[in-house]
C-alpha cells in the first residue's frame, strides 16, 4: 500500500505524478509547510484526476490567524492567489488557491491534525476502493469526474450509497467489501 506521507511516490508514479512531485520540490512547497504537518490528498495521489484535477495539500494549524499570515506571506506572490475562511462539517476551515506552473493547488488547513481530516480519510478508503475494485472501476470514476461529478458523489453513486457521499463514504468498512 502507498504511504501518503510524504510526497515520495510521486517520483516512481504517471507522468502527472511525477510533474507534481517536481514542481512542488522545487517551489519546496511542502518544505514550507513542514510545520502544518502537509499531507497531499485528492486525485493526483490514487490517479483518478483529470485535465482540471488540481493538488490538493492539507495542513493542521493552531492558530487561525498566524495560518492565514504565513498562506499570504509564503505564496500570496504566485498567480491567482485568494484565500477564504468558513466552516466544513463543523470544523474552521482556511482554504488558499494559487497556480504554479501547470498546477492550481490548494491548501487546506483545519485545527486538526490532517489524517483526522475528511480529505485523508476520504484518500484512503477511494484508495482502499480502488486496489480491491481494480482498473474498471477506477475508470468509471474518472468518467464520471469527466462528466463533472465530484469525486466523493462519484465513489458514492458507483456503491450505490444514499444520502450525503462525503459522510455516507466516511462509513465505508474496507474489510465489509472485500
Amino acid at each position: 500500500m502507498t504511504h501518503f506521507d510524504t510526497i515520495d511516490y510521486l517520483k516512481y508514479g504517471n507522468q502527472k505524478q511525477q510533474k507534481a512531485f517536481q514542481v512542488l520540490s522545487d517551489y519546496a512547497i511542502f518544505e514550507s509547510l513542514t510545520t502544518f504537518n502537509p499531507i497531499l490528498v485528492g486525485t493526483i495521489p490514487i490517479e483518478i484526476d483529470i485535465e482540471t484535477s488540481d493538488l490538493d495539500i492539507i495542513c493542521k494549524w493552531s492558530e487561525k490567524q498566524h495560518f492565514i499570515d504565513f498562506l499570504t506571506t509564503h505564496f500570496s506572490h504566485f498567480t491567482d492567489f485568494k484565500y477564504w475562511s468558513r466552516e466544513i462539517h463543523g470544523q474552521d476551515s482556511v482554504i488558499a488557491n494559487f497556480r504554479i506552473e501547470d498546477f492550481e493547488i490548494e491548501i487546506f488547513g483545519q485545527n486538526l491534525h490532517p489524517k483526522e481530516q475528511f480529505a485523508y480519510k476520504h484518500l484512503i478508503i477511494e484508495h482502499q476502493i480502488l486496489e480491491h475494485y481494480g482498473e474498471k472501476f477506477k475508470e468509471k470514476v474518472i468518467a464520471l469526474k469527466k462528466e463533472g461529478i465530484k469525486t466523493e458523489p462519484a465513489f458514492a453513486q458507483l456503491l450505490g450509497l444514499k444520502g450525503d457521499p462525503y459522510l455516507e463514504l466516511l462509513k465505508v468498512n474496507y474489510k465489509k467489501i472485500v
